[in-house]
């Protein structure tokens, strides 16, 4: 299972998100099963609902505890990101912590046009807010 870990701004339109997830998964030679968001962006996440509906994929809400879990695993930290949402890691984080323990990165952070990716491959965890398509 590979999980696509996602993390834009507030502006940022699906059409970003499709092409940053269609770059990395050319990037990849892979695409995603779920595309994974942290949950404090559950009220803010039209664009990425668009997103998934458009890719076809589900859309998976990690829940804090899942991202603090898999922080020490990611290899990119942002202070900027730290103090704005209390984790240093987000799409990293959000990617690792959709899926069970043992998950590891395939495709570590990348940045396209304001959206970040990260794609991990690991075992679906049971989850913490599931979206349906």
């Amino acid at each position: 299972m590979i999980a696509a870990g996602i993390g834009f701004g507030s502006s940022t339109s699906a059409e970003a998100i499709c092409a940053a997830i269609e770059a990395c998964a050319a990037e990849a030679r892979t695409r995603p099963h779920l595309l994974a968001l942290p949950a404090f962006k559950e009220g803010r996440a039209e664009a990425a609902r668009e997103a998934a509906a458009r890719l076809d994929l589900p859309l998976r809400f990690v829940a804090a505890a899942d991202l603090a879990r898999v922080q020490q695993e990611t290899q990119s930290r942002s202070e900027r990101a730290r103090n704005a949402v209390g984790f240093a890691a987000v799409a990293e984080a959000a990617a690792l912590g959709a899926l069970a323990p043992g998950a590891r990165l395939l495709l570590p952070k990348r940045i396209h046009a304001g959206v970040t990716v990260a794609f991990a491959l690991g075992r679906l965890a049971e989850p913490s807010r599931e979206v349906p398509r």
